[in-house]
């Protein structure tokens, strides 16, 4: 196994046994046999490890990059990856079960330094994937360039609310409303495009 395979697997390892564990060089070269020199070598800081991993562990969860599919229109493409966001979490008893995981990492405990590490690592990397998306419908032409932050934030706004709706007890069919407000959060995606530059008040 490859020097690089072997520390992202040890820090794998070390996030699967506790999630807010602080991945130090030093405990994660010793997990993976390796002297600190190799781990900076390709992993210069400890910011550039734990992103690489959470981006390896997001490819496992949500393999494929379904938004380069051309055999789709955009608009299904970006559906498409709001799906495929939602899908590992379930519904109902799975939904609430993956809830009650967040719920005590994240939300129960105090917002320690390795908590509030953990977290903010997770939604930098949900932030780039939702901008590499919209990044190739803007190449593509289907969105205006520009700054896409807006609506990276509105998008993961929406996935959160309909993450915690799957878990919830609701008066209609979770799945059917989820179409429905995934659909309109895509067509005003579309519609709006990116932020206009700072400064600009009006069209």
């Amino acid at each position: 196994m490859e020097t690089r395979e072997k520390i992202l697997q040890a820090a794998a390892e070390m996030i699967a046994e506790d999630i807010t564990t602080k991945l130090s060089v030093r405990a994660v070269a010793a997990r993976a046999g390796v002297s600190t020199g190799s781990l900076r070598f390709h992993f210069p800081n400890q910011r550039a490890l734990q992103d690489s991993l959470l981006a390896r562990i997001y490819e496992h969860l949500l393999p494929g990059d379904l938004i380069r599919d051309q055999t789709l229109p955009p608009r299904e493409r970006l559906l498409n990856c709001l799906r495929q966001v939602l899908a590992p979490l379930g519904t109902n008893e799975d939904a609430r079960t993956a809830w009650g995981t967040i719920y005590r990492t994240f939300i129960e405990p105090e917002p320690t330094e390795p908590v509030r590490a953990a977290y903010l690592g997770y939604e930098r990397e949900a932030e780039r994937r939702v901008e590499h998306w919209l990044t190739v419908l803007a190449e593509e032409g289907a969105l205006p360039t520009g700054d896409h932050t807006r609506n990276v934030r509105f998008l993961l706004t929406v996935l959160n609310g309909l993450s915690v709706e799957r878990a919830l007890p609701t008066r209609e069919p979770v799945l059917i409303a989820e179409t429905e407000t995934l659909n309109a959060a895509v067509d005003h995606v579309l519609s709006t495009g990116p932020a206009p530059p700072a400064g600009r008040t009006g069209p």
